[in-house]
């Protein structure tokens, strides 16, 4: 009969934690049975162990508390006269350092948990690495021999990368860089960059009403966002040069920034060229012939400062990012050397020349940051040394508002490019965590956005502003750069082990909500821009709208190949619209940029999914259809819902369910940014870690 009774399982005495906040039954093992199914990390928090002490070892530590206590009540905490930081009182004095001879074992036990744990959390040689930013520098080289570096941050490396990654998986070899465009190599200035030129050509410049709407049109594109010249000043010497009898060519500061302004009024209206020589490049090039050495420029540099802003903001629309980022450095130190950084004293230096540096400080400031990441590299200024105030313009309070804007999303970009693209940055949990924090500073920027600079999609009311589109644009690609290491991690892990990919993503909800925040972002920014494209006002010379839908594109081209259900081909072929219209419009750089994407779309077709994305070149519709506001309705309706397709997830849009009032939103809100931000806990940097152990990712 004793054999016949039953067993009662004994309940064990502690459970991990991941069983005690799922409140499971937990085997008590190390690793207990369910964490070893899962493959997770087992975790034994001992604070929650009951023990058994002494009454009189009690008695001690409340002793030791009283001690303390009465040292902290009778002396003042002192400072240390160098570094203004707190020295504890008791260890002023060798003799005076209290006695750890009298501590107990678990005292030290305690001690020395608390080192191991605080030493695995910031050695990075102990932990996992974002593949972005760590382990050897990464190059390429161009077909000509030149080796480029990829930055960390850099949309143009990221893409380089995936590119890389893909072809080496299909084709077990390296990508062949022969029909990829590199730094500066799309365009010909027709200079060989010397300062005396073979033969002393000077451009024909236009009559007074032609360069008025040239000038008119560089301040419309332009002039709302960055400080390109002084008006007064600028258009005084414009009046004085068109008054004499026949204008000619000069060497003064004023008619090299002059032929500057050509040339930008050139690339927003010309839109035929001749070979691949830009626009406006016969002003461009004599302008940089005529430019004094940067020693002469010293001399007048509140003009020469914006001059090299020109020079630098023309240089990325042609593609030469390095001599771009090189112009703008100058900019930036020339600028500081003046003080513009500083609060200058307006009763000292006069209202108008204060008023003018601000705004000139801000531009350099705003350029610098998005060129410096654009290339990928560490910024060079701090803001701790900022302190300068905003611009004032009489009459229009939301242009200071918009460079208020442009100025805290820029700092958020550095914030990004520092903390998630930092060296050797972790992926286990410093990794998620950096994340969490990026996208924090974001949502405090949402509402002040919408409700500042309102979109207006529907154009139900009115049409949509330049500059709200480009500010919109610019936050969604902070998102998109703060989440999509993850992208370009479960895409490694897809290609090593597509069959437990799913499984691994489907573990963490969080994680994935990060991965499908980085896809709303980027159907966000092609739904501005496809708007911007119906009125007429995409940028297509500039080119940040080239880069917005540059980097959607690249993020939806890669959803599907991790998961099939992240695919949006209606999505994609609304972004090949808006590359076709900027092509249309003489852009080279679009071109190639297209190009490398239908490359990246043929390689990934090439990897087995359950299904396959129907679309593997762009599709042309013709412009008509774009003209017909009736037949551009349907359109933008058959485009399917972002966020609002993660049924119950932390995304979920409680409002509208309808999909065309949603596809008329401005992307994720406040509440939901940092919905997605708070719900990364130390569950999913386990899981991260346990995923990037798994696949050698670091």
């Amino acid at each position: 009969m004793a054999g016949n009774t039953s067993r009662v399982t004994k309940r064990s005495l502690n459970a991990c934690t991941r069983c005690r906040r799922q409140k499971i039954k937990c085997s008590g093992l190390q690793p207990c049975d369910s964490c070893n199914k899962r493959k997770l990390t087992c975790i034994f928090d001992d604070r929650e162990q009951k023990i058994l002490v002494t009454k009189g070892y009690l008695d001690e530590l409340q002793q030791k508390l009283a001690r303390l206590q009465r040292n902290d009540n009778d002396e003042p905490v002192p400072l240390s006269p160098e570094y203004g930081e707190a020295i504890s009182p008791g260890l002023k004095d060798h003799n005076d350092a209290p006695d750890i001879t009298q501590s107990s074992p678990n005292d030290k036990e305690d001690v020395q948990s608390n080192q191991d744990i605080q030493q695995e959390l910031e050695d990075p040689a102990s932990g996992l690495t974002n593949p972005l930013s760590t382990g050897p520098p990464a190059f390429m080289s161009a077909e000509n021999g030149r080796t480029f570096y990829l930055g960390t941050s850099s949309n143009w490396s990221f893409t380089r990368r995936v590119l890389s990654l893909t072809h080496e998986f299909i084709y077990q070899e390296a990508l062949p860089t022969g029909a990829l465009a590199f730094d500066g190599a799309t365009y010909d200035l027709g200079w060989d960059g010397l300062r005396t030129p073979q033969r002393p050509d000077i451009p024909t410049v236009p009559t007074f009403d032609h360069a008025m709407y040239l000038i008119n049109t560089v301040k419309f594109r332009c002039g709302q966002l960055y400080h390109l010249f002084d008006e007064a000043e600028f258009m005084g010497g414009l009046h004085d040069f068109y008054s004499r009898s026949k204008p000619n060519a000069t060497s003064s500061l004023w008619y090299i920034h002059f032929l500057l302004m050509l040339a930008f009024g050139k690339g927003f209206v010309q839109h035929k060229l001749q070979g691949n020589k830009p626009p406006g490049a016969e002003f461009f090039v004599k302008a940089l012939q005529l430019l004094p050495d940067i020693s002469v420029l010293h001399q007048e540099p509140i003009e020469s400062t914006e001059i090299m802003c020109c020079i630098a903001l023309y240089l990325q629309a042609l593609d030469c990012r390095s001599s771009a980022h090189n112009y703008i450095g100058s900019a930036m130190r020339m600028a500081m050397a003046e003080g513009m950084h500083t609060q200058m004293p307006v009763e000292y230096l006069g209202e108008d020349l204060v008023q003018r540096c601000r705004k000139i400080w801000w531009t350099v400031y705003i350029l610098d940051r998005e060129m410096t990441s654009l290339m990928g590299l560490p910024q060079s200024v701090s803001d701790d040394h900022i302190n300068t105030l905003l611009p004032a313009f009489p009459g229009s309070a939301q242009r200071t508002a918009g460079i208020n804007m442009n100025i805290k999303i820029s700092r958020i970009i550095a914030e990004i490019s520092s903390a998630v693209y930092a060296i050797d940055g972790r992926l286990n949990r410093n990794f998620l965590l950096r994340t969490k924090s990026a996208l924090a500073s974001i949502a405090r920027l949402a509402d002040g956005l919408h409700e500042g600079f309102p979109l207006h999609l529907d154009r139900s009311m009115d049409g949509v502003s330049r500059t709200s589109a480009y500010l919109h644009l610019l936050y969604h690609r902070c998102i998109v750069l703060a989440t999509r290491p993850l992208l370009f991690c479960f895409l490694k892990i897809r290609f090593e082990s597509p069959e437990h990919c799913l499984e691994a993503l489907n573990t963490s909800r969080n994680v994935r909500n990060l991965i499908q925040m980085c896809i709303d972002s980027s159907q966000q920014m092609i739904n501005i821009l496809h708007s911007l494209q119906s009125e007429d006002l995409l940028e297509t010379f500039l080119p940040f709208d080239l880069e917005s839908v540059f980097v959607s594109t690249v993020v939806l081209l890669m959803a599907p190949a991790i998961d099939a259900r992240w695919s949006y081909p209606a999505w994609l072929e609304k972004a090949y619209l808006i590359f076709e219209e900027i092509i249309d419009n003489g852009n080279l750089i679009a071109k190639f940029r297209r190009s490398e994407l239908q490359l990246l779309d043929e390689l990934l077709s090439c990897f087995p999914q359950d299904n396959s994305r129907c679309l593997s070149a762009p599709i042309s519709f013709p412009t008509s259809i774009l003209n017909n506001p009736h037949t551009s309705v349907q359109l933008a309706s058959s485009f399917p819902p972002s966020a609002h397709a993660l049924g119950n997830d932390l995304l979920t849009d409680p409002g509208p369910t309808n999909d065309d009032e949603y596809n008329l939103t401005s992307g994720l809100t406040a509440a939901q940014i940092m919905a997605v931000a708070d719900s990364i806990e130390s569950i999913d940097t386990e899981w991260m870690s346990n995923a990037m152990i798994q696949h050698s990712i670091w």
